[in-house]
């Protein structure tokens, strides 16, 4: 039976410290995309508000104050989802931007 081989301390460190960085990097690659999806979502929200700005919401069909009111709600709601979806493909760019200002590719 052969005997274990025993690496040197310092070379087993610096296996132990890459694998923490590229860890890290993992971690920072994932809140960046997190980010750059929300300011995609954020973008796409402001553009779509004016789309709904100038409908109506009185009787038959609309749903009153309550309609104006939560109208900016779902505005949101469609350009998160739309984000989630692949929106318009900014946030690809963004992330990509973010990412080369922290030194990662």
């Amino acid at each position: 039976m052969a005997a274990p081989i025993a690496l040197p301390a310092d070379i087993m460190m610096g296996v132990a410290q890459s694998t923490t960085a590229s860890t890290a990097d993992m971690a920072r690659k994932r809140r960046s995309e997190e980010a750059a999806k929300a300011f995609e979502a954020s973008f796409l929200s402001m553009m779509l508000q004016p789309m709904f700005a100038g409908l109506s919401t009185e009787a038959p069909f609309g749903g009153g104050d309550g309609e104006a009111m939560f109208k900016s709600f779902l505005t949101d709601a469609i350009a998160k989802q739309a984000a989630k979806q692949g929106g318009l493909g900014i946030s690809d760019t963004v992330q990509r931007e973010m990412l080369k200002l922290q030194g990662l590719s």
